[in-house]
């Protein structure tokens, strides 16, 4: 039996009438005010109170106990979800797999995007239209921006979801459980950055964290490439073409390592196959890539043997470098790649 929708609740302020600024914001973001506990949204959309807290973790969100933390916008979303699990489409620990993916990467997002619109809340109240406090310019700008970015979030996600299953076709044809693909995973990496970052103030950091992070991005986007993650002073990203990975990593030293304002880049490239899963890929190349990059000179790209394979002889030259121990690999013997 296909569950009930719980009825929508009215919420009970309004963000310029909400006692504290934490409530104002939380307000006028969620649009409705919390009425519920966790065993009343699992009572209300007919789940256990165990299955509710499940999907409440899997989102990245702490125990909430028996406090009225809950709207009727919780529990409309946990009866979409349980209506899936009803149909036979996925079962309860799919939905909760795919519950966790969406936290973080919505988590993610949040900070990001709070942290962008900070300066703009610093903007808007030091000019004409000032509201007089940064929670009134705060305001302001979440409702000019919610509905708009709400649609660009579902336009985005439904083009990276076309995109991902035609790479799972492409790229795992070759396996019969499409679980496995190959691809070359890349790897780069700022050299010194810690001890760069000891000498730089926060603001200096995240500047350089930013400009790192976006020409890497924008690199790989423009080759069909796609960063799987960046942890600040490195990048990790996979592409299909091993050709076209010695391409973005020569643009990633050209925008990073050549430019005298940032520090020096080592690029590492290994081919081979790699399970993707929660939005990650694993394997050997993966490993061997960040090896690789550990290893390599200031501003240069190495590559493992398997890329080399599969680079054209009449565009790439290709030399073996001395054998060198990586961690987890033994001795190694690295490639130097160049163009013809």
């Amino acid at each position: 039996m296909a569950r009930e929708r719980p009825r929508p609740l009215n919420p009970t302020k309004r963000p310029d009438e909400a006692s504290s600024v934490p409530e104002r914001l939380d307000l006028a973001v969620l649009g409705q005010s919390p009425t519920m506990t966790a065993a009343e949204v699992a009572a209300e959309t007919g789940v256990t109170i165990d299955q509710a807290r499940r999907l409440w973790r899997a989102l990245g969100f702490p125990e909430m106990g028996n406090e009225h933390a809950f709207s009727a916008g919780d529990a409309e979303a946990v009866a979409a979800l349980m209506g899936i699990v009803d149909s036979g489409a996925v079962d309860f620990d799919m939905a909760v797999n795919m519950t966790r993916g969406v936290g973080q990467t919505m988590s993610r997002l949040a900070d990001w995007e709070v942290a962008t619109l900070a300066g703009r809340v610093e903007e808007l109240e030091a000019g004409e239209h000032a509201t007089g406090s940064r929670v009134g310019s705060a305001l302001r700008l979440i409702e000019e921006l919610r509905g708009p970015f709400e649609v660009m979030l579902v336009y985005a996600w439904r083009r990276h979801l076309a995109a991902s299953v035609a790479r799972m076709e492409a790229m795992g044809a070759a396996h019969e459980d499409l679980h496995t693909v190959d691809v070359t995973v890349g790897f780069a990496d700022l050299v010194s950055f810690t001890a760069l970052s000891n000498e730089m103030d926060r603001e200096q950091i995240g500047d350089l964290v930013e400009k790192f992070e976006g020409r890497c991005h924008d690199v790989i986007s423009v080759h069909g490439g796609r960063i799987i993650k960046s942890l600040g002073d490195s990048v990790l990203f996979v592409i299909g073409d091993a050709g076209k990975a010695v391409t973005v990593a020569e643009g990633i030293i050209t925008v990073i390592g050549r430019d005298t304002r940032m520090p020096d880049v080592r690029v590492g490239l290994a081919s081979g196959a790699v399970v993707p899963r929660l939005g990650d890929v694993f394997g050997p190349p993966v490993n061997m890539a960040a090896r690789l990059t550990a290893v390599a000179r200031r501003n240069r790209l190495i590559i493992d043997q398997a890329t080399a394979d599969l680079l054209p002889d009449e565009e790439f030259e290709t030399r073996r470098l001395p054998a060198r121990p990586l961690r987890g690999f033994g001795l190694v013997e690295p490639v130097a790649v160049r163009r013809r």
